[in-house]
């Protein structure tokens, strides 16, 4: 048996990176999935590769509407959702809080954190439906601590409140048998983590006392685990997967 056996998910940013990965171990554990993203032709190719448990739908996470009709498509094929995996995320410009454009701090502030409520306000009923569910919003360590280096103050707010959204999702729907967790990943070998650094994490590295970044794959089975019944009496936590950055 997978340990995803039954279940049905929704992973947002899943033609790359993090997402991507995510949607390989779920199949590979036997859920079916509706993997969405705006990168349409690569979406279309992951899924293909995954079979008759993957479904890839084109997704504006930043619309209400657009949730609404990738719940229904989900729906109409695999039934009702039990998973909810907000990864879809960006970084925004490098740049000071005082430089930062009101219209680039708005961008990010929708995508890492208003689609992140869109997702739970319009899954959360299937949930109710299936009888519960598990929600995994991906944060990162800057939703934690304030980190030297990072991108921008949009970034860092939208991680802390994906963490504080998080726990009040738990709190609020844990009498449904709705689980919420939030998973905060440090330097993850993925497309948008090498386009930043413009490295492959070698001086990065030698800040994390693993003295390594992370595979995507191994964030994914962090992901997994809050996903599945392995998990079941974990909820309204802040899960860091960073080597021990955060530690120092």
């Amino acid at each position: 048996m997978g340990k995803l056996d039954g279940k049905v998910a929704i992973i947002t940013g899943a033609a790359q990176g993090m997402g991507e990965s995510h949607a390989r171990r779920f199949v590979s554990e036997g859920a079916k999935i509706a993997l969405t993203d705006l990168n349409e032709e690569r979406g279309r190719e992951i899924a293909a590769e995954l079979g008759e448990n993957a479904l890839f739908l084109r997704h504006d996470v930043t619309s209400l509407a657009d949730w609404g009709r990738v719940l229904r498509e989900t729906e109409e094929a695999f039934g009702t959702v039990t998973v909810l995996v907000n990864n879809a995320g960006v970084l925004g410009p490098v740049t000071p809080t005082v430089e930062l454009g009101e219209e680039e701090y708005l961008h990010v502030c929708a995508v890492n954190q208003h689609s992140q409520y869109y997702g739970m306000k319009t899954v959360i009923p299937s949930m109710q439906r299936a009888g519960g569910g598990s929600i995994v919003n991906v944060s990162s360590i800057a939703g934690i601590v304030s980190i030297v280096g990072s991108p921008n103050l949009a970034y860092v707010g939208s991680k802390f409140a994906s963490r504080g959204m998080t726990k009040h999702v738990a709190v609020q729907y844990g009498p449904d048998n709705i689980r919420a967790n939030s998973v905060h990943p440090g330097y993850i070998k993925t497309p948008m983590m090498a386009a930043a650094t413009d490295e492959n994490g070698g001086g990065i590295a030698e800040a994390v006392p693993l003295r390594r970044m992370s595979e995507a794959d191994e964030v994914s089975s962090l992901v997994l685990f809050l996903a599945s019944d392995d998990s079941s009496y974990i909820s309204g936590t802040e899960h860091i997967i960073d080597g021990g950055l955060t530690a120092q």
